[in-house]
């Protein structure tokens, strides 16, 4: 049974101003971790120019594809299949990628993988926009976000708030370019990362 999101209720406006402006000029959006698909329900709402597509691990879609399919969106696809170490990920072309609170759950070599596929889906001048809690130059923006860190570094040692600098170094190896770094409630942020106008050689 899908359960909704806490979390995912409080942020989902404060992301949607963010997403307005960086996504105005977007068309079609694919959203890594779909989760309770609340976030997916309101940016499709919201944003009517844009073709939301959702997408989840393969044991968490029945769930998810009930509840997206309640709203009748014509802008809101119907949830993939998707884990972030696929190769290659099988999902429609896109020129936006949207994901929220979900590489501190992933291991590092998830979060390689997941910046490799975004590399191979984005086109020139495409977007990447994360949501989530940060650190920077190895501090964390609050003490709350290091409980947190603890927390899910006791639960599973391979998960844990990522490096941006580690983070901008995988974008980079794929043509991409932090251009905002948004700042958010509750000590997250929203960063935004640009693919090079010119298709890497």
């Amino acid at each position: 049974m899908l359960t909704s999101s806490d979390a995912c209720e409080r942020n989902k406006t404060p992301i949607l101003a963010v997403l307005e402006e960086e996504l105005a000029h977007s068309t079609h959006v694919l959203e890594i971790g779909s989760g309770s698909g609340t976030h997916a329900l309101h940016f499709a709402a919201h944003l009517p120019h844009l073709s939301w597509q959702p997408s989840e691990l393969p044991e968490n879609l029945p769930a998810l594809t009930a509840r997206l399919a309640q709203a009748g969106l014509a802008n809101l696809a119907a949830p993939l299949p998707l884990d972030a170490r696929d190769r290659p990920w099988q999902v429609p072309a896109v020129d936006a990628v949207f994901s929220a609170n979900t590489l501190h759950i992933m291991g590092w070599p998830a979060v390689e993988d997941f910046f490799r596929g975004v590399g191979t889906v984005l086109p020139p001048d495409g977007l990447l926009c994360v949501y989530g809690p940060f650190r920077f130059a190895g501090a964390y923006t609050s003490a709350s976000n290091a409980d947190f860190d603890r927390w899910l570094q006791a639960r599973d040692p391979a998960s844990g708030i990522r490096d941006f600098e580690a983070l901008d170094a995988l974008a980079r190896a794929q043509q991409l370019r932090c251009s905002a770094d948004h700042d958010m409630p509750a000590n997250n942020r929203t960063l935004v990362w640009r693919r090079s106008a010119k298709a890497p050689a």
